[in-house]
């Protein structure tokens, strides 16, 4: 008998907040986007979302052209109320993860409107992208 590792949906039912995928794949997160310290950047979404949100890293979301991209998917009250993953693009300015954190933290997708700034970031990824994401 093989024991799951991934979530089941009593986990996802106990765990109500976002969750909040970093692309670090063949684009994302390397010397391709130059001038970002992405380790810094990973660093922060962790420690400022820490109790709040899962942050999680992903090989390459096929997004390259957007690079660095960070997905926001909402917590189950989240998804009840609406909400539906937002796709965050270019997301390269050192402000930009703490503008995700702070919507993270007021309730993020379903619950509360992003900061005005992170529309400038929201990309639609390809249908087939999109459903390579849980």
């Amino acid at each position: 008998m093989t024991r799951r590792t991934g979530p089941t949906a009593r986990d996802t039912a106990a765990n109500p907040s976002c969750t909040v995928t970093v692309c670090r794949g063949c684009c994302c997160g390397t010397s391709k986007i130059p001038g970002v310290d992405h380790a810094a950047q990973l660093s922060q979404l962790r420690q400022t979302l820490a109790g709040v949100a899962q942050v999680r890293v992903s090989d390459c979301l096929d997004t390259c052209d957007y690079a660095n991209v960070v997905v926001v998917q909402p917590s189950a009250a989240g998804r009840r109320a609406g909400g539906r993953p937002v796709w965050l693009g270019l997301v390269n300015d050192p402000d930009a993860a703490g503008d995700i954190a702070a919507w993270v933290h007021a309730g993020g997708p379903g619950l509360a409107d992003p900061p005005g700034v992170l529309d400038l970031y929201t990309i639609a990824p390809a249908r087939r992208t999109r459903q390579q994401l849980p």
